[in-house]
């Protein structure tokens, strides 16, 4: 992870003034003992450079190791910040708190790392599930509960959060969060977090990675989301969320990963989603999504990926879908109606497609052929009819790719 060089942005860093301190102290100390020494005569001097044991020469060298000792230990706000959030939280089984001891945050405390320039507390670590030597010997995965205490908000130098995995953190997730300028990575999944997703959180605005899955968060996606610029991945999956989606969502233009299945999201697809040029997965499969489907996101030049399974989505199947570069589609469970447009060709290049539960009619397209691949077809449970072409794929489909429709024949089924 490339760290923010703090230094490089502020003349005077505390710890630049600890150890211009120090500095000033052991000049001080140094003049205090030269001179010390020098009016004891030319025989003081001679033993005194024999006695290797001089209390000025400890004085020095205690200035010294003390002066280097505070330049390189955290700060005692970032130190007094971790201990009141490990205090909110309680982890019965591995021990990974155990390291938290000591004056130094920086130096050997489990799942936290510095900064080497201003040794400001600037990652947070702690995964649930991990193949650390601590979860291989204790043969198991990790459980905590408790909440996220807002004293990490004191961290006003984290760049990354992740708390995720533990199975029973609860609470909320702090409104002040949203306060942390430098945050780049929020995990959380994997936890029993619920209330609302800050409202504020669209002030990260070097946020690239926003993972809160795996929750229990309620509400609606705020607003301001849509100003967190620089947000590559977003993952919302399996909460209780609810809403539209935010109409300006387009602005998010640097996110390639989209993932938000398993909530109650309502409403249509916005149009602006399709100017994210850079969406390559879009997930928003069993929600409660309606209306068309964007013709526009078959346009979109690197999307691969389309899950829109288990909604309420009407209307046909957009053409510009089928002749992209997606070669993952989803379409199953909603209620798309009208033919399978006929514009398969070479361009066509499908890992799946699955269109099973639906009301498409008509023959299945004989262009389907001329496709360059295509690996898993599903088209039961609809109102098709007439042969089934034959050639790739269907030489390799199973029967259950085409039952349950009006009356489609031919193999695998049976004969026309």
């Amino acid at each position: 992870m490339v760290k923010e060089n703090i230094a490089s942005r502020y003349k005077k860093t505390p710890a630049k003034r600890s150890r211009n301190n120090a500095l000033c102290i052991c000049k001080t100390a140094c003049a205090a003992a030269f001179s010390a020494n020098f009016q004891r005569g030319g025989k003081g001097r001679r033993e005194s450079d024999r006695e290797m044991g001089s209390p000025a020469l400890f004085f020095i060298a205690a200035i010294l190791l003390a002066a280097s000792s505070a330049v390189d230990s955290c700060p005692p706000s970032d130190r007094e910040a971790l201990l009141a959030f490990k205090a909110a939280l309680r982890e019965p089984y591995l021990g990974i708190f155990n390291s938290w001891i000591g004056s130094d945050c920086c130096r050997n405390w489990y799942g936290v790392s510095c900064d080497p320039t201003s040794h400001r507390v600037a990652d947070i670590n702690l995964r649930g599930e991990s193949e650390d030597p601590i979860f291989e010997k204790a043969h198991r995965t990790g459980f905590m509960t408790g909440y996220i205490s807002p004293a990490l908000c004191r961290l006003d130098r984290l760049s990354s959060l992740i708390i995720a995995d533990w199975k029973g953190i609860s609470g909320t997730i702090p409104p002040c969060i949203s306060k942390l300028p430098f945050l780049r990575i929020l995990d959380l999944v994997g936890n029993k977090i619920s209330g609302p997703i800050p409202a504020d959180i669209g002030r990260l605005s070097r946020l690239t990675v926003m993972n809160v899955a795996d929750n229990n968060l309620t509400g609606i996606i705020p607003r301001s989301i849509t100003s967190l610029s620089s947000l590559m991945h977003l993952d919302l999956r399996n909460n209780l969320l609810s809403g539209p989606l935010p109409r300006d969502m387009g602005k998010l233009r640097m996110m390639s990963r989209a993932l938000l299945s398993h909530n109650r999201f309502a409403g249509p697809i916005p149009n602006t989603i399709s100017y994210i040029y850079r969406l390559a997965d879009l997930d928003l499969s069993f929600n409660r999504f309606s209306g068309q489907i964007p013709e526009s996101l078959g346009k979109l030049g690197v999307l691969s990926t389309l899950n829109l399974d288990g909604n309420q989505f009407s209307g046909g199947i957009p053409a510009s879908l089928l002749v992209s570069r997606i070669s993952i589609l989803n379409l199953s469970r909603n209620a798309i109606e009208g033919t399978i447009p006929d514009v398969f060709g070479p361009r066509s290049y499908f890992m799946a497609i699955d269109l099973s539960y639906n009301r498409l009619k008509g023959q299945i397209p004989r262009s389907i052929t001329s496709a360059a691949y295509i690996g898993h077809l599903d088209l039961s449970h609809n109102h098709l009819c007439g042969p089934i072409p034959a050639g790739s794929p269907f030489d390799h489909l199973e029967p259950a790719s085409f039952v349950y429709n009006d009356c489609l024949c031919g193999k695998p089924l049976r004969s026309c």
